[in-house]
C-alpha cells in the first residue's frame, strides 16, 4: 500500500518522539524507504519547525523539546478532525496557504501524546475528503496576504481587474472591509472608487494589486450579514422577490437536505413532489441555480424569473437543434 508523505512524516515523528533514537539506516527500514527520502522528510520537519537532531553518543536522531508548546488537551475525534482538515485543505486547489495547511497538521501531530499520534497515523491512512473543486489562480497567497494586511491597518489598494460582468478589465481603487469564501473561490468586499458604492471582487480575477499609503475611515464595523442580507449568494440586487418553485419527486428528496436560504420554506406534497418557497434578494444568481436542475423543476413565481427561464431553455433547445 502506498504511504502518503504527510502519513509518512506522521510516523517519522512518531519514531524520533519516542524516546528511542534511531540512526537513518533504522528510520529507513521502519517506514520502508531510503535513507535519501529520511533526509528530506527530516529538512521538511526543520522547515515546518520542527527540528530534529542527532545525537553522537546516542547514535541517533531525537527532537529538539524545546520546540515544542506544551501538550494540547484534545480529545482523539478533536485530533482527527483538525488534522484531516488541514491535511486536505493542503492539497486542494483555489485555496490560500496551502503549505501552511500542511505544516499546521506537521505541528499539530508533532505536539499530540504519542498514542492519540499513533492512533490519527493510522486511521488518517484509510480516510479521505474531497472538497468541492476550486478555481485555480496563482498568486493566490500574496494576494489574500496583501489584503489581510489592508484590512488589519485599513489602507486603500489601487488594483487591475478582470470585470466579467463589465465585460473588460477595469481600474479601481478599493477600501477593503472583508475576505470571504464562497462558491468555491474567495472575494474580497469593500468601497470602490470606480464604482463609488460597496462591491464584490473575486480574488482570482485580481490581475495586479498595490497596496497604498492612503487610509480609509469606517464610521462603523462592516458586517458581512448585513451586506449580504437575503442574497441567494454573495451577491444582493436590492430587491426582494417571492420566489416559489415545484422540485418533481426525483430531485425533491435531495433539496430538502439542504438548508440553501434562511427564508426558505418546504411543502411536500402526496406525489412526492415539493413545493420550495424562499424571499430572495436579487434573481441573478438563484436563476442558475434553478437551471441545474433542468426539467425536474418548475418556476411557480414571479413571473418574471419564469420569463428568464423560458428565455434560457429556448436558447437551449435552439442550441442543440
Amino acid at each position: 500500500m502506498k504511504v502518503s508523505r504527510l502519513e509518512r512524516i506522521l510516523r517519522l515523528l512518531t519514531a524520533v518522539q519516542s524516546g528511542q533514537y534511531y540512526n537513518p539506516n533504522e528510520l529507513a527500514d521502519r517506514l520502508a524507504v531510503s535513507r535519501r527520502t529520511i533526509f528530506r522528510d527530516l529538512e521538511i520537519l526543520y522547515k515546518a519547525g520542527i527540528a530534529c537532531y542527532y545525537d553522537e553518543d546516542a547514535g541517533g536522531y531525537q527532537v529538539d523539546k524545546n520546540v515544542f508548546l506544551p501538550p494540547l488537551n484534545l480529545k482523539i475525534n478533536e485530533a482527527l478532525a483538525l488534522l484531516l482538515v488541514a491535511r486536505h485543505a493542503g492539497t486542494t486547489g483555489g485555496l490560500p496557504l496551502q503549505s501552511a495547511a500542511q505544516e499546521a497538521a506537521l505541528k499539530l501531530a508533532s505536539v499530540l501524546p504519542s498514542h492519540i499520534r499513533q492512533h490519527c497515523g493510522s486511521v488518517l491512512q484509510a480516510t479521505t475528503a474531497r472538497f468541492a473543486a476550486g478555481a485555480r489562480h496563482e498568486q493566490l497567497d500574496q494576494t489574500m496576504a496583501l489584503l489581510q494586511r489592508a484590512i488589519r491597518q485599513r489602507r486603500k489598494v489601487k488594483m487591475v481587474y478582470i470585470s466579467f460582468y463589465e465585460q473588460k478589465q477595469i481600474t479601481t481603487t478599493l477600501s477593503p472591509y472583508h475576505l470571504h469564501f464562497a462558491q468555491r473561490a474567495w472575494y474580497v468586499i469593500g468601497h470602490s472608487s470606480l464604482h463609488q458604492e460597496v462591491r464584490t471582487f473575486k480574488l482570482g480575477r485580481i490581475k495586479n494589486i498595490e497596496l497604498l499609503q492612503s487610509k480609509y475611515l469606517q464610521d462603523e464595523p462592516f458586517r458581512m450579514e448585513e451586506f449580504l442580507g437575503d442574497a441567494w449568494s454573495i451577491i444582493p440586487e436590492g430587491k426582494i422577490y417571492d420566489v416559489k418553485l415545484n422540485f418533481k419527486p426525483l430531485v425533491a428528496a435531495n433539496v430538502a437536505e439542504v438548508l440553501w436560504h434562511r427564508r426558505q420554506k418546504l411543502t411536500w406534497h402526496d406525489d412526492g413532489s415539493l413545493t420550495f418557497e424562499v424571499q430572495v434578494d436579487g434573481l441573478g444568481e438563484i436563476t442558475w441555480w434553478i437551471a441545474g436542475y433542468g426539467d425536474q423543476v418548475e418556476v411557480l413565481a414571479p413571473a418574471a424569473l419564469r420569463r428568464r427561464l423560458a428565455q434560457m431553455a429556448k436558447k437551449m433547445v435552439e442550441m442543440y437543434e
